[in-house]
């Protein structure tokens, strides 16, 4: 499932923070900042697409991350990569290295330790599509 920019920016937060309060996340925001209503409702949102819950402390909910950033970022790589290069890695390297002129000694380093990484990550991902 994808979030929308405002609820990633929500979400950088509360991984950041590990835990917060509205009121907490508000002070994040650069002016002008949003309504407390409109970071009430994003946290909302977020806790129905089960990315984010909340425990109360006195009146005061107080918000965390259900799905790590990596987590996240995971997902969203290969649905990234499922999208735009029919889940080739080849093909994203390929284009990523003529978009950043890459030199080979780079682009044979990133594959090394692309493919280091991408074996593990697979696993993890295969895992969670059989549930």
């Amino acid at each position: 499932m994808q979030l929308t920019k405002a609820e990633e920016q929500v979400m950088h937060f509360l991984w950041n923070s590990g835990e917060a309060t509205v009121q907490a996340i508000r002070e994040q925001f650069h002016e002008p900042k949003p309504a407390r209503t409109t970071i009430a409702t994003i946290l909302n949102i977020l806790e129905n697409k089960q990315f984010a819950g909340h425990y109360t402390k006195g009146r005061i909910n107080i918000y965390r991350p259900l799905i790590s950033k990596e987590e996240y970022s995971k997902k969203q790589f290969f649905g990234f990569l499922k999208n735009y290069f029919d889940g080739s890695f080849s093909s994203l390297t390929s284009f990523f290295a003529k978009e950043t002129n890459m030199t080979v000694e780079e682009l044979d380093k990133l594959m090394q330790e692309t493919k280091a990484n991408l074996q593990e990550v697979d696993s993890i991902y295969k895992k969670e599509n059989e549930k």
